[in-house]
């Protein structure tokens, strides 16, 4: 066989893998996973899934272990077909779902539970409505080769999987798997609560570069996030914050959540896609219990700061492992669309009062 009937077979078969193909790519869709650690001392961020909490649920959904890559979706999503036997996929996010299939009328998917799609489905990824973004998973995963051993992408610096760059026309996304699992779709019992309130923060590592008014005003005023806000971080506009002297320092170390204040006054959240080091003064770093709330953040939206203690951070985050497992535990089968679910009917004590009646109780309830 020559080399080039070689090259013919193997696109042949890259053809025929079971995939997603990528019929409309959508705003801004990437591969995640939880980030490329290890790697920053030369320089290379650790990128990954703005909200991890939502790629942890969405992979707990689908079956899969919690950092296995999923699609990260900003504003606007793709539109998937499914060229495989069958898929099993999961979103969680506030994210907007449609399957067509020929012959038949668009059904309304829900994020927060699975949906077991068949050959030559479309999936329809549409707005993503009061977060930055959302995050769907496959059954299996994606069958593509880690970069610096991560499928997270990185645009900036065309590192990751697809070249490290968002989905294209055309794309094929290879599965881990050619059909669905057995058993039936799951889903969660209701959506995830993130929390409410000001993001909190540990203070430092450059407090002492800024004046008491400037800490006391971090820590009382409202911010609101400014339109340069992408995947590196996020401008904050607001009240502006005054050093001690200059805003330059030797550059050091920077940490998904530092707050850097340059000599502007005003505040710069990194996000997952920050520069490794950098010369300005940091105010505050973002505990990392809320950084999925930092990573939903839009350009408009309003946010605030309170700050903690080391330790308090250390609980927080403490008991936040402890709900994402709850939430997990409590994944059960997906009640059936526009029906009754009767297990969950049969599980619910309709009849309290009649059975207070009986035993002798005056507590009647309300009609």
């Amino acid at each position: 066989m020559t080399v080039a009937a070689d090259a013919d077979a193997a696109a042949a078969n890259a053809d025929a893998r079971p995939c997603l193909t990528v019929v409309r790519p959508g705003l801004f869709a990437t591969i995640q996973d939880l980030g490329r650690f290890g790697y920053q001392e030369l320089g290379m961020p650790v990128a990954g899934a703005l909200d991890p909490l939502a790629l942890r649920l969405a992979n707990a959904l689908a079956g899969n272990p919690p950092g296995t890559a999923g699609l990260e979706i900003a504003l606007l999503g793709p539109v998937l077909r499914v060229d495989a036997g069958s898929v099993r996929v999961a979103a969680a996010g506030p994210l907007a779902m449609t399957l067509e299939r020929p012959g038949q009328a668009p059904e309304v998917l829900a994020p927060h539970r699975s949906h077991t799609l068949r050959r030559g489905d479309l999936l329809r990824l549409g707005a993503v409505e009061g977060a930055a973004v959302a995050c769907l998973a496959v059954a299996g995963g994606f069958a593509l080769e880690p970069v610096m051993g991560s499928l997270s992408t990185y645009v900036r610096a065309g590192v990751g999987p697809l070249g490290g760059r968002p989905l294209a026309d055309g794309d094929r996304l290879p599965l881990g798997r050619g059909e669905a699992p057995a058993g039936p779709d799951v889903e969660l019992p209701q959506p995830p609560d993130y929390g409410t309130g000001p993001l909190r923060v540990v203070l430092g590592p450059q407090e002492d570069r800024f004046t008491e008014a400037a800490v006391a005003t971090f820590l009382s005023a409202p911010y609101r996030v400014g339109k340069e806000a992408d995947r590196m971080g996020l401008r904050l506009e607001g009240p502006a914050l005054e050093h001690r002297g200059t805003a330059d320092i030797p550059s050091d170390g920077l940490v998904t959540g530092s707050v850097q204040v340059p000599g502007s006054g005003q505040p710069i959240l990194l996000l997952n896609d920050h520069q490794t080091a950098g010369g300005y003064a940091k105010i505050a770093t973002v505990i990392s219990a809320d950084l999925p709330r930092a990573g939903r953040l839009r350009p408009g939206d309003a946010l605030s700061f309170r700050a903690v203690a080391v330790e308090e951070a250390e609980a927080i985050r403490r008991r936040q492992e402890q709900a994402i497992a709850a939430w997990i535990q409590a994944i059960r089968p997906a009640r059936p669309a526009g029906g009754i679910d009767l297990e969950a009917l049969y599980a619910e004590n309709l009849i309290s009062g009649t059975v207070d009646i009986v035993n002798g109780g005056s507590d009647l309830p309300l009609a």
